[in-house]
């Protein structure tokens, strides 16, 4: 996974500073978390920076998988996505998802060739899956490039906000996965399991039954458990909820030929 954020107006706060703190906010909190995917933190010149660096690493491209660039997340706007050039690869999807059951006003832009060094990483001959994630767009706001883009302007909160936010995209990134029903005709007998007693509000992990219903249904080897999360019109982290306690139940397989290989090592 590549995140970057632009380090070429040290004296902005909001434009430059508030991306290249949450970039750093993000990768001392998954130093200490399981993960699947390498990460790759950019901090560089705006445009010369990323067109450099694609120069230097073009060989390793094909490795990246999902990417992010971090700018202006810390007036107090609502977050706006940005969408890279494919329009539909996993990081749009999931960005419009988290955004859309945060319960935070939220915009999410089609992509356009202007704008940060997405519009770089997702030149017609790099395509990389690559959005934005911000808040207020650049130019619209009368501190945009000028010395009242200062300390005031940027909000602890705000910038909390779009830390969680970013930290449940790259969550949803990694545990999303393709899954087998193992006991595919028809409904199987759930009260025997011992599955109720992990529905609702009890004190095991309060997994929703409706969940279970749609992970036992779409779990054909074909729907990962963000198709499912998205058809089903509830939270990925309750679709992932239902998948491992089926999987716990021997009623579910993980399909393991589409997963990156487990990255624990440093960043």
């Amino acid at each position: 996974m590549l995140i970057s954020c632009h380090a070429c107006h040290p004296s902005l706060c909001n434009d430059n500073l508030s991306g290249i703190a949450l970039a750093v906010s993000i990768a001392r909190q998954l130093k200490s978390m399981p993960r699947r995917f390498s990460y790759r933190f950019l901090f560089v010149p705006g445009t010369i920076g990323a067109i450099t660096w694609l120069a230097r690493n073009e060989d390793k491209l094909a490795n990246i998988k999902h990417g992010l660039v971090l700018t202006g997340v810390g007036d107090a706007g609502a977050l706006h996505y940005k969408k890279s050039r494919k329009g539909s690869a996993d990081i749009d999807r999931v960005a419009a998802h988290i955004l859309k059951h945060s319960g935070q006003a939220h915009k999410i832009l089609e992509f356009s060739p202007y704008g940060y060094d997405e519009r770089q990483y997702c030149s017609p001959g790099i395509n990389l899956a690559v959005g934005r994630l911000s808040r207020t767009p650049h130019g619209t706001f009368p501190e945009y490039h000028t010395s009242a883009d200062d300390p005031d302007f940027v909000h602890a909160d705000r910038l909390g906000e779009a830390l969680a936010v970013s930290l449940e995209i790259f969550s949803v990134l990694e545990n999303n996965g393709t899954w087998v029903n193992l006991n595919p005709k028809c409904e199987p007998q759930l009260g025997k399991r011992g599955l109720y007693r992990m529905v609702g509000g009890t004190a095991d992990a309060g997994i929703s039954e409706m969940a279970m219903l749609w992970v036992l249904n779409q779990s054909d080897g074909q729907n990962s458990l963000l198709d499912i999360a998205e058809r089903a019109g509830m939270r990925f982290e309750d679709i992932r909820k239902a998948a491992e306690a089926l999987e716990e139940h021997k009623l579910l397989r993980r399909e393991l030929k589409s997963m990156p290989q487990a990255a624990h090592s440093a960043l």
